[in-house]
């Protein structure tokens, strides 16, 4: 497996700095922003698309520093309930599906989407009980007049480019969990698969390595971020959890930094797991640690990730 960055973590520096920065700590492979929620600041489809020499010069200054692209991603809401934001991130999407058809990128990372609970919603509505009655007739409406039918439709242009659509479970959108992600796999089992962020699966009581085993080859692109469970605040508030990821004291949960949340036995068996399923792409830091600077957490994530991937494939090695 490849270590990788999320390169969004350095959108205030020039592309070509943020790429000899991380090719200097050690990472060989990038996953970049193209739009909606994680920005387009180092890649702008719209404007590669329209030129050829521009697109040639972002796809070398990649290359000639022997990088590969892990993915492409516009994490979005193509099913916001506000027209004007379901086009742009759909349109985002698109647009970003076909620069990675014509870079050689097999794989797009966006949210699964969340729409209203009814036609006449302003606002996103994310369900997670069946009672009261009308929660539970808002949930199947919303996958049978809404997700269904974008994600078929949209499944077609992924696969008439040759693309994979990975979705990021994550809560505020209808697939956060393994089962909710199968869901909507079926929806087009070879186009749509998943980006598995651990760190998600961590607040919601999800176990990691059972996650993975039933995702299993759906599988198709892995965020590395790591969380820490307040076992103090949990036990008086639960996990749901809606205080700012500042108020760190407070939360039942906060985003760590890979290690920091928890130990290398954990990180092992992921990663051995990933490669029982057949997974073995890159793993994609995601820096979010609200306690540690993006400099010090990538080079700390870096660190922990090498001996982890170096002990997998001693052991790979070994049974082979």
């Amino acid at each position: 497996m490849k270590i990788g960055v999320f390169a969004v973590l350095f959108a205030d520096k020039p592309f070509e700095k943020a790429l000899d920065y991380l090719v200097d700590l050690g990472v060989e492979a990038v996953e970049i922003g193209t739009g909606a929620y994680p920005g387009n600041a180092h890649c702008d489809p719209a404007v590669l698309l329209r030129s050829e020499r521009k697109l040639s010069a972002f796809r070398e200054a990649i290359r000639r520093r022997g990088l590969v692209i892990s993915a492409l991603s516009c994490h979005g809401n193509p099913l916001h309930p506000q027209s004007k934001i379901a086009r742009e991130h759909h349109d985002t999407f698109v647009r970003t599906v076909e620069l990675a058809q014509r870079l050689d990128v097999d794989t797009v990372i966006t949210f699964s989407g969340c729409p209203g609970g009814d036609p006449k919603a302003a606002q996103p509505n994310w369900i997670v009980s069946p009672w009261p009655p009308e929660f539970s007739q808002m949930l199947e409406w919303q996958w049978k007049e809404r997700v269904k039918p974008y994600w078929k439709e949209t499944a077609r242009i992924c696969r008439s480019a040759g693309v994979r659509v990975a979705i990021e479970m994550h809560p505020n959108f209808v697939a956060y969990n393994p089962e909710t992600m199968l869901r909507l796999r079926d929806v087009a089992p070879r186009v749509i698969g998943c980006n598995f962020d651990p760190s998600h699966m961590f607040w919601q009581g999800v176990d990691v390595v059972s996650a993975i085993r039933t995702l299993g080859d759906s599988i198709f692109h892995v965020h590395a971020k790591d969380c820490r469970i307040d076992r103090g605040n949990v036990m008086r508030n639960g996990v749901l959890d809606a205080k700012k990821y500042t108020r760190e004291l407070e939360r039942s949960w906060i985003f760590r930094t890979v290690g920091y949340g928890n130990d290398a036995l954990v990180w092992n068996d992921i990663v051995s797991t990933l490669r029982f399923v057949g997974y073995d792409h890159v793993l994609s830091i995601e820096h979010e640690d609200s306690a540690m600077s993006s400099a010090e957490g990538l080079k700390k994530a870096i660190t922990f990730l090498k001996s982890v991937v170096i002990h997998e494939q001693a052991g790979k090695a070994y049974w082979a």
